[in-house]
């Protein structure tokens, strides 16, 4: 990236989004020195404007801001961080530095699919040990279609059934299953959602 840091007088604002929410979390600065600490250390670190001196966001609370990605924006005075939490971002404590939750149990049905979908896809890119999802990944395309194909099967199983409860289970496991393969295949929910409009005009 050739930015232009001489516009801020050495500093570029640095625009930080949560990378599978969405969500905007804090703005902070950054000049050279600390753009290059953060791509090499894939921790968000910033120049203190106050201290004059490099810091990276979490050294003291232990909630780092873990990059997914790093875009300037179209004058290259400005970057977009996407990056993941390990938690609240604010001082204050608070999830946002704009007093705004990013807890997904508040996002809508439909928002928090998409984000499911994020959170899948970050899996299959940056793998955590213990991760039930990388445990899925690891197994391939075969073992991951056979389980949705159970799933499935478990689904009609409890479709028979009245326990509301276990039903609702299993269409969740059938789902979150479902958006693996997804993944696996390299396709994205949008692209069914269009399948589904199309049929839905004829």
């Amino acid at each position: 990236m050739q930015l232009d840091f001489e516009k801020g007088n050495g500093l570029v604002p640095a625009i930080i989004q949560d990378a599978t929410t969405k969500k905007v979390l804090m703005l902070g600065y950054m000049n050279a020195e600390a753009l290059k600490t953060t791509e090499d250390r894939g921790l968000v670190t910033f120049y203190s404007r106050t201290r004059k001196k490099l810091w990276t966001k979490g050294e003291t609370s232990g909630n780092y801001l873990t990059v997914r990605e790093i875009i300037p924006d179209c004058d290259n005075d400005t970057l977009l961080i996407k990056a993941v939490p390990s938690g609240p971002v604010c001082h204050t404590g608070n999830d946002t530095c704009f007093d705004e939750s990013n807890d997904p149990a508040h996002m809508s049905s439909s928002e928090f699919l998409l984000y499911l979908e994020d959170v899948v896809r970050d899996r299959q890119a940056h793998p955590i040990e213990g991760s039930y999802t990388n445990h899925l990944f690891s197994r391939g395309i075969n073992k991951i279609a056979q389980k949705v194909g159970e799933e499935a099967v478990e689904l009609v199983i409890e479709a028979k059934d009245d326990n509301e409860s276990l039903f609702l289970g299993e269409a969740a496991d059938l789902m979150y299953h479902f958006i693996v393969l997804l993944a696996q295949k390299n396709i994205r929910l949008d692209q069914v959602f269009e399948v589904l409009k199309g049929r839905h005009s004829r």
